[in-house]
């Protein structure tokens, strides 16, 4: 089958490992099963693994991609959750979890394996492309804001680094919830477009807001986490759940945080339940992710440059048959 995958990892120039051609079909086996995929989205996860971070030599190749909606073996419309634990059924409280493309063979291919318990009804109300960016970007958004940051309609959130696939989510998450949102970005189109999407006001990285917030969604890491802390009301929570701009920022701001009582919050993707909440959450409020675009499979070389010079607003996706 086609499938798009790391043959190769190299941490400086992560798209050389990338290859596109046949991969070997995954085989049903007891407690999991296959699904042709309709959509798969690219996640920063993806140019991680192809610079080997969780991904050693020993597993290549490795088909990339964490999300994915597509039909199962009975034809039924589902989306995937990515999150699987070490015996590949579910997630016990106190087993070493993974996602796919760490362990497993990922989601840019014709067909993906997975545990039977990690599928989910596709809504009706979303199409393949749109249900593909929630497990990942979305879900993360999603948990950031509503179990760690624990906000509630009418706090204030501020989005560092609008354009990506989670701060995109979470601004139009935030705004859907009667949150005050507000939100940093290098580009200026990108602020603009931030408004568009919800966010009070839209400022440069590093600039004084109108106000502290509540809560900081901080996916950006050093170049923006001084920032973050300054921008706490005392008491308040910065979630944090990446690090594209490096995780070692030159002022960590710990006098700031003892001193306040702040909080600073790890995060990672979420729940299969948050997974089922989000999808209602969507069908039932009209709200759908932000799609940069989406790209044939065989393109994806496309997508990976794209995202890998951080040009995208929203998410990219993959069509697949």
């Amino acid at each position: 089958m086609f499938a798009v995958y790391a043959a190769r990892t190299d941490r400086d120039q992560p798209l050389s490992g990338l290859e596109l051609g046949e991969r070997p079909a995954p085989e049903a086996r007891p407690g999991w099963s296959v699904v042709d995929v309709r959509a798969a989205s690219l996640n920063h996860h993806d140019l991680w693994s192809l610079r080997g971070v969780g991904l050693p030599e020993d597993r290549l190749p490795m088909i990339l991609g964490c999300d994915a909606a597509g039909v199962d073996e009975d034809g039924n419309e589902v989306v995937l959750h990515s999150v699987i634990g070490q015996s590949g059924y579910g997630v016990g409280p106190r087993e070493p979890r993974s996602i796919l493309t760490e362990r497993y063979q990922g989601t840019f291919a014709e067909r993906v394996a997975v545990p039977t318990w990690n599928i989910l009804p596709k809504p009706k109300e979303l199409s393949f492309e749109e249900a593909a960016c929630l497990p990942t970007a979305w879900l993360t958004a999603y948990r950031m804001l509503f179990t760690n940051a624990g906000v509630r309609p009418g706090d204030s959130v501020l989005v560092q680094g609008a354009g990506g696939g989670v701060a995109t989510a979470a601004i139009v998450l935030g705004k859907a919830a009667g949150l005050r949102v507000f939100a940093t970005s290098r580009d200026e189109a990108k602020r603009k477009r931030a408004v568009e999407l919800g966010a009070v006001e839209a400022v440069e990285p590093g600039a004084r807001l109108p106000q502290r917030v509540d809560a900081v969604i901080e996916t950006v890491g050093a170049a923006t986490w001084s920032h973050s802390v300054k921008s706490l009301r005392p008491g308040g929570t910065v979630v944090i759940s990446g690090a594209t701009s490096g995780d070692r920022p030159s002022h960590a701001e710990l006098t700031r945080i003892f001193f306040l009582e702040l909080k600073v919050v790890g995060s990672t993707m979420g729940t299969k339940d948050e997974l089922e909440d989000l999808l209602s959450f969507c069908a039932a409020t009209g709200v759908r992710p932000v799609i940069d675009e989406v790209l044939p499979m065989d393109r994806a070389r496309e997508g990976f440059e794209r995202m890998e010079s951080g040009e995208q607003f929203g998410k990219i996706v993959l069509s697949g048959s």
